[in-house]
């Protein structure tokens, strides 16, 4: 019967392996996998009921495979739970995963499970415990909340660490199901603290953020083993305790500062006057010593492989840190462009910010932002917008370079490159007139393109370029106005007008070709768009209110000639009736019959009679602001004689203007957050991204409190210097142990550090003497056995020579 048994058994196993062999061979041999078939309800269940592993784990991946994938699978609730008490640790981990989505629909059913889930918690093997600890948090049932919470207090001072670290993610988990356990909750983490697995540490960190993050007195002992364990935690505990420290640094420590006279500079020879004499002194900033120990702790992470760490950090520098801290995360930051193209984007929304507070330091770094062919889009605009931030303090070799590239980008296929690439030259125009000038001569090649939206960039560029230095640019102008007849661009179009109008004053009043582009324009204008229509209107008020001025002026030199032409005010109003704001000294003035007709010249001049023909044309439009636009114009332009508030209002000179970077608005959202990437403000009050104010020095707590007093539990380095890091204890326990060695063989003596040779020929020799002991030993053993035989045959033969003397004696043969 046993070899029967044997058989059977063996069969079995050469039928799963098997099995095994063509699932995985047919895995390799579809390229297009696809969907898996769901078995039909029964067959299902028969899987879950069946007492082999095999069948049960088929089984339940098959629902959990139907569960992600949006399938009903509640009908299987009681057939997957009672698998929960299997031995299997793979069957467990499905069976914990079905429970932690289902639970909370089948709470009666999920309780069932619970006494099975506690014994695991006993288990022998620590990541069962762990396993049991995180499904029995993530049961979102109310009624076991204190079952949860004496869970995790059994897990806070369990020996693996990895159940230590699953009881500190249990504890928010745990407060959300019944917020009436804090004040236990707060003990165990606490405990969680300080323990000296680095990896918990960072574990209960994430729990204090999420439990309690404004108790900073729970840190106080805890803070310089935190900064010691931060450089071995893992990527999220890493970025939760920046998190922390960043806070509790702002509330706790407090900003010093120092005066400090500048040294005054010698010459090269004694006798040389010195070039720096001020002895005025200069405010820097000193570091509290625990601050010092958390940014020197996070320079090595600024080599980390995670691209959010390195921005945490850089973070860091520019709220916590001087100037030295935050020039030694410029480079880690820029060596995030060679990483994939969504990281280079968020990257590069950082860099920007932190290019907008020191420019200066991004200069080295210029040739890793130029732009390559597969960057997409929003790629190149950010390193354009860092070349035109680093333009204005950048030498003229790479000033020249940078130039080159944005000339070399407007001749791109892509209009939206272009364009982007339009505005930045002009960005870097305003500050340098050399790259003005040619930036101007390519700007001008791009108002006849065939794109209208780039012709209205580049206009508007060139409108800012000769707003800087208007007398410069007369024949600019005229270039321009030529191009009018090839524009069609509505922007376009009226951003020429307005530069026609805006110097048609400047030069000879006689070569001015201000007034021939209103007569060409006069003659379209039903035809042309509505903001080309209103500077056309704004055009006839300059070119009038000019005409006007320079009539006044000849009147003041010649007292005779009339002052006064009404000539407008004529033909009852142009159709336009009185203002009803009108006061009653205004309407009864003297009628123009009395006043002395104008010279007949001026009736007869173009200019007049073109503002007359603009206001009949403005008053049947159909756009409303259109023709208030006109009222205005004709009630500042209805008194010749008195034209100063018109030439207040259109005529005044206006101020270079002054193109910001595009990203000036997000100067002041924390780096690293997503409000950075979007240009919103998203939720920064509910995800703790914003610090609270430095405290004051008489606010700020004893620097005794952060002194540890042997806190925390679990192993690890500890010793009088409390928790040390991994590397640390591992240098520690080496030292420790070959002092152990040197005092056995050498009494008190220094122990001397020994090279690998030293050591190898120790053990040659420990090896020799223990074969020549070995050997003494044998010798002396065998040498003990033959004294030993030696003596036993002495007193045998001692013992029989007295027996024959009795003997003889009794028989009378020998005398007494």
């Amino acid at each position: 019967m046993e070899s029967i048994s044997r058989i059977s058994s063996m069969l079995e196993t050469a039928r799963e392996l098997t099995l095994e062999a063509a699932q995985s061979a047919g895995a390799a041999r579809s390229l297009n996998p696809r969907p898996p078939r769901d078995l039909p309800f029964l067959q299902l269940k028969k899987l879950l009921d069946s007492r082999n592993d095999r069948d049960i784990l088929e089984g339940l991946r098959k629902v959990i495979s139907m569960m992600y994938r949006s399938k009903p699978c509640l009908p299987y609730f009681s057939a997957v739970v009672k698998n929960v008490a299997s031995p299997n640790i793979e069957v467990k981990k499905l069976v914990y995963i079905y429970l932690l989505h289902y639970a909370e629909s089948e709470p009666d059913l999920a309780l069932l499970s619970i006494n099975t889930i506690q014994k695991s918690l006993t288990d022998q093997n620590a990541q069962v415990r762990a396993m049991a600890l995180r499904v029995m948090s993530g049961i979102r049932v109310p009624v076991i909340s204190q079952i949860v919470s004496l869970a995790i207090k059994r897990g806070c001072a369990d020996m693996s660490p990895h159940v230590r670290k699953a009881a500190a993610l249990a504890i928010p988990k745990c407060y959300r199901l019944d917020p009436s356990t804090m004040p236990q909750l707060l003990d165990y983490l606490q405990i969680l603290l300080g323990d000296k697995q680095y990896f918990v540490a960072g574990s209960a960190v994430t729990a204090y953020l999420e439990l309690c993050p404004n108790r900073v007195e729970l840190i106080h002992k805890h803070y310089r083993s935190l900064v010691r364990k931060l450089v071995d935690m893992d990527e999220w505990g890493q970025l939760a305790t920046l998190r922390l420290m960043s806070i509790y640094a702002r509330r706790c420590l407090p900003r010093r500062t120092k005066k400090v006279k500048k040294s005054k500079t010698k010459g090269f020879y004694e006798d040389e006057a010195s070039g720096d004499e001020s002895s005025a002194g200069e405010e820097v900033q000193v570091l509290d010593p625990d601050l010092d120990l958390f940014l020197k702790a996070c320079k090595s992470l600024l080599q980390s492989r995670n691209s959010a760490v390195i921005v945490s950090v850089a973070r860091c520098f520019l709220d916590l840190g001087t100037p030295e801290y935050i020039d030694a995360a410029i480079g880690p930051l820029v060596a995030l462009l060679r990483s994939p193209q969504d990281i280079q984007q968020v990257a590069l929304y950082n860099i920007v910010d932190l290019c907008l507070a020191r420019p200066k330091q991004f200069i080295q770094y210029a040739n890793h932002f130029l732009v390559h062919a597969p960057d997409p889009f929003d790629i190149a605009r950010l390193k354009f917008e860092v070349w035109t931030l680093i333009y204005p303090h950048c030498e003229s070799h790479i000033r020249d370079m940078i130039l080159s590239e944005f000339e070399h980008f407007t001749r791109s296929p892509d209009p939206e490159i272009v364009r982007e690439s339009v505005r930045a030259i002009g960005r870097c125009a305003q500050n340098d007139s050399k790259a003005s000038a040619r930036g101007l001569r390519l700007l001008l090649n791009q108002v006849s393109s065939q794109d209208g939206r780039l012709a209205a960039e580049s206009l508007t560029v060139i409108r800012h370029l000769i707003q800087r230095d208007p007398q410069a640019h007369n024949k600019t102008v005229i270039r321009l106005a030529k191009n009018l007849d090839t524009t069609p661009h509505p922007d376009a179009r009226a951003t020429i007008i307005w530069l026609v109008g805006e110097f048609a004053g400047m030069g000879n009043s006689e070569n001015n070709i201000a007034p021939d582009v209103l007569r060409i324009l006069t003659k379209g204008f039903a035809s042309e768009s509505e903001a080309a229509k209103l500077q056309i209107v704004l055009l006839a008020a300059r070119v009038y209110l000019h005409y006007l001025n320079r009539i006044r002026g000849q009147n003041r030199e010649n007292p005779q000639t009339p002052s006064n032409h009404s000539a407008d005010n004529n033909d009852q109003n142009l159709g336009f009736e009185p203002s009803p704001f009108a006061t009653s000294e205004e309407s009864q003035q003297t009628p123009p019959s009395q006043e002395p007709p104008p010279p007949p010249d001026i009736e007869d001049h173009p200019i007049p009679k073109l503002w007359r023909h603009i206001l009949l044309l403005t008053r049947y439009d159909t756009s409303y602001d259109l023709r208030d636009r006109t009222r205005t114009y004709r009630a500042l332009l209805s008194s010749p004689s008195s034209t100063d508030l018109a030439s207040l209002l259109l005529l005044a000179p206006k101020p270079a203007p002054h193109i910001p970077s595009p990203s000036e608005a997000r100067k002041d959202l924390p780096l690293g957050s997503a409000s950075l990437v979007l240009g919103t403000q998203v939720g920064l009050g509910e995800s703790g991204l914003e610090l609270p104010d430095w405290v004051s020095e008489h606010e700020a707590p004893d620097s005794s409190v952060r002194d540890e007093k042997g806190v925390g539990i679990g192993g690890g380095g500890g010793g009088a210097g409390g928790e040390r890091a991994a590397g640390e204890a591992l240098d520690l326990a080496l030292k420790v142990e070959r002092e152990r060695v040197g005092d056995k063989g050498k009494g008190k003596e220094k122990v001397v550090e020994k090279s690998l040779e030293d050591w190898l020929g120790e053990e040659k020799v420990e090896e020799e003497e223990g074969e020549e002991s070995e050997t003494d030993e044998e010798e002396e053993e065998e040498e003990e056995g033959s004294s030993e035989y030696e003596e036993v045959t002495d007193s045998e033969e001692e013992d029989d020579d007295d027996d024959g003397i009795e003997e003889a004696e009794r028989k009378g043969l020998v005398g007494k």
